[in-house]
This record gives C-alpha cells, structure tokens and sequence, in this order.
C-alpha cells in the first residue's frame, strides 16, 4: 500500500472554488454587460451587438468549464447535478446567477459553531446585491420579450425596470404585466427569487438580532433586571 499523501477531492474542490470566485463574478459582469448592450442598443448600431453577443456566448462557455471541472472534481458523477442543482439551473440560465448568494445564506445555517455577527452582515450585503442584479437581468429579459408584443404594458426598459421593482418585492401593482408567455414565465421565476433572496435577507437579519440580544444578556451582570 502506498503511503503517499492524497489530495482529497472535497479539497480540491473547495480549492478551485476559492480560486476561480473572483474571476467567474467578473465573468457574470462581462456576461450581464454583453446581454444589456445586446438587448437595449438599436439594431443599427453594428458592430457593437455583434461584440456584445460574442461577449456573452465567450462568458457563458467560462460558466460551462467551470462545471464541468467542478463536476470532475467533486468525485460525485451524475450525482452533482442533482446536489448542486442551483449550479445546474443558473448554468442553463445564466441571468440567474445572482441566485447564488442563497448558497452562502444555506452554509451560514449549517455552521455548528456560532457565526461571526459580520458574516450575517456579508450575507445580508451580498443578498442585496444580487436582488439589484436579479432585477435588472429580468428587466431586461422581460423587456427583451416584450418589446413591439400586441397589447403589451412594457414599452420601455424604464416599464419593465419599474415591473422588475414591484415583482421582486411581491409587491405587484399590476399597472405593467407581461403578456407574452416568455414574460410570463420570467416573471414567475422572478417571484420564486424574490421570494428566496427576501427570506435570505430576513432570515440573516433575525438571526443577527438573536446573535446582538444574547451578547447583551451574557453582558449583563447576574440577578440585573
């Protein structure tokens, strides 16, 4: 039996991730750009949507090789796919890969020990973000299929940035609705989202304010009303 060392393919992975985190945000910026340019500049304005189109297959086939090195890495076959079914949604639909902050809000809930106050601050930040960038992507996705539609009460990215704001609140005023089913199913979507990055952000904040009242009773001197 062989007695040397062997990297551990959890190891490996988590060092892969550490390392491409940077690289792959600023590839989900390039990919967010491309598809803005691609979407709101007029169709006369070549070559800048031709640039704009290589730019955004040019940042998704990066997405698709980090999956498939993560996927080798993890040691885990078919089965990634259904552990790290979110990694396998926003590969297929890379506008939502703002998503993956909820990834960071579930591994501060399985901590065993108890988390620093500023990491539920960092969730809470980056939570926030990612709703900013959720929402400027569906506006775009959304304005994209509505756009020219019959009937339609998205005439402008300016409607459907409004539409974005009221849907990922769940607050739904209902003056601008899609009305092509491509919209109609962003919207749903939309809504899951919101809904998911909401609880992230309420769920953080609770549990900061637990974390802020114990200290203030482990402060308190005994038998203090």
């Amino acid at each position: 039996m062989s007695d040397r060392p062997t990297d551990p393919v959890p190891l490996r992975l988590t060092r892969w991730e550490q390392r491409t985190e940077v690289p792959l945000l600023a590839a989900s910026l390039l990919f967010i750009l491309g598809y803005a340019v691609r979407v709101l500049a007029a169709h006369d304005t070549e070559p800048w949507r031709d640039v704009a189109l290589g730019l955004v297959a040019g940042t998704w086939s990066v997405f698709v090789v980090d999956y498939c090195v993560r996927l080798r890495l993890s040691g885990l076959g078919g089965r990634f796919v259904r552990t790290h079914w979110l990694d396998t949604v926003v590969l297929v639909l890379p506008l939502l890969r703002p998503l993956r902050v909820v990834q960071v809000y579930s591994a501060v809930q399985k901590r065993q020990e108890r988390p620093r106050l500023s990491l539920y601050a960092r969730v809470m930040s980056y939570a926030g973000l990612s709703a900013l960038l959720l929402g400027f992507c569906a506006a775009l996705a959304v304005y994209q299929q509505e756009n020219g539609a019959p009937g339609t009460s998205i005439r402008t990215f300016g409607d459907a940035a409004w539409w974005a704001c009221a849907t990922l609140t769940t607050v739904g005023y209902g003056d601008a609705v899609p009305v092509t089913p491509a919209g109609r199913v962003i919207a749903a979507l939309l809504m899951v989202c919101g809904l998911a990055l909401l609880g992230a952000v309420t769920g953080s904040f609770s549990s900061w304010l637990v974390q802020v009242f114990a200290r203030e009773d482990e402060r308190r001197p005994p038998g203090s009303g």
